[in-house]
């Protein structure tokens, strides 16, 4: 059936990005499932190389169809754009800037139908905002690139999918977002997912807003029932099994022990805790909603860290993994 084609980008050149890929492209087993590409500043990686003591060598491409795609090479596709003593760990307008250009230079390729999925180091919200990219995170900024009105993040832990209603918003501001189209949105969003990824018939919990779920209008002010349940009713009468509006205290302990293959949250931080808690180092982030197969690392660009051969590339790994496995083979020469 061939294999998927996928490109990483380097994210914030300044971060532990250039060293986790140096260390997860030496993995045989990811190039046995996938083309796999770096899409970054060459003269970086080749630092980050340095550092992690890595024995491949860097193929500079211009294009995906000149890459080799063979053992012990480092395919970079190389976008020039950061200077060569570029500080680690160090907070920077340049390598904010040079993040977006990795992440615009996977988008044009996959529009070009080039790749099949993009797999994202991480980048520093900061230093993107510095560099002129005034984007909340990379689901955002990807959304922009792609033309997409709406999207949703999905985190993947041992154990547990977690998909957000809202994310980069203030807890008050996420709850005034939230609607019932919205939340039916989310939930076909994430259904469609789990299908495309061979789970038959996937139970989706949808978590409340309010603790013990409102209790009957004892705690909030009805927000399960007009913000939560229209939606969770026109995913039933579609056939999906969604279940709700359950209290977030108990739904991720369920979704835990296998009741559930992917709970719903409603804002950032009920999703988030519980995903980090389970397994900060495998955990993965995928963009559900785009025309191409995004997932990344749920960690940071560890600036305190950064150059010092510390960072643990597991979460790259197990990105990557998941990117080969929900991006469409394509035939070899392709």
């Amino acid at each position: 059936m061939g294999r998927p084609i996928v490109a990483i980008t380097m994210g914030d050149p300044a971060g532990i990005g250039p060293e986790i890929i140096a260390k997860a492209m030496a993995d045989p087993s990811i190039q046995d499932r996938a083309r796999v590409f770096v899409i970054g500043d060459r003269g970086r990686l080749e630092l980050a190389m340095d550092v992690v003591g890595s024995a491949l060598k860097v193929n500079s491409i211009g294009e995906p169809s000149q890459a080799r795609f063979e053992a012990g090479t480092i395919d970079c596709l190389d976008v020039p754009s950061v200077r060569a003593d570029l500080p680690w760990g160090e907070l920077s307008a340049e390598a904010g800037h040079a993040a977006y250009l990795f992440l615009e230079k996977a988008v044009e390729l996959s529009t070009l139908n080039k790749i099949d999925a993009i797999c994202t180091a991480p980048l520093n919200k900061a230093a993107l905002h510095a560099g002129g990219h005034k984007f909340p995170g990379h689901t955002e900024l990807l959304a922009q690139l792609t033309g997409t009105d709406e999207v949703s993040m999905m985190l993947t832990a041992p154990k547990m999918r977690v998909i957000h209603v809202t994310t980069h918003l203030g807890l008050l501001d996420a709850v005034a977002r939230i609607d019932g189209p919205l939340v039916y949105r989310t939930i076909k969003r994430g259904y469609d997912l789990l299908i495309r990824s061979g789970i038959t018939n996937p139970q989706i919990a949808v978590c409340a807003i309010n603790p013990h779920a409102g209790e009957n209008g004892l705690f909030g002010n009805g927000e399960e029932a007009i913000k939560i349940e229209p939606g969770i009713k026109q995913a039933q009468a579609e056939g999906i099994d969604a279940f709700g509006p359950l209290p977030a205290d108990t739904v991720f302990f369920r979704a835990g022990r296998g009741d559930f293959d992917l709970v719903v949250a409603m804002y950032h931080d009920q999703g988030h805790g519980p995903v980090k808690v389970l397994g900060l180092e495998n955990g993965v982030n995928i963009t559900v909603g785009l025309p191409v197969v995004r997932t990344s690392v749920d960690h940071g660009t560890a600036f305190d860290i950064a150059g010092e051969n510390i960072a643990d590339h597991k979460s790259l790994l197990e990105a990557l993994r998941q990117a080969i496995d929900l991006a469409p083979p394509r035939p070899e020469g392709k």
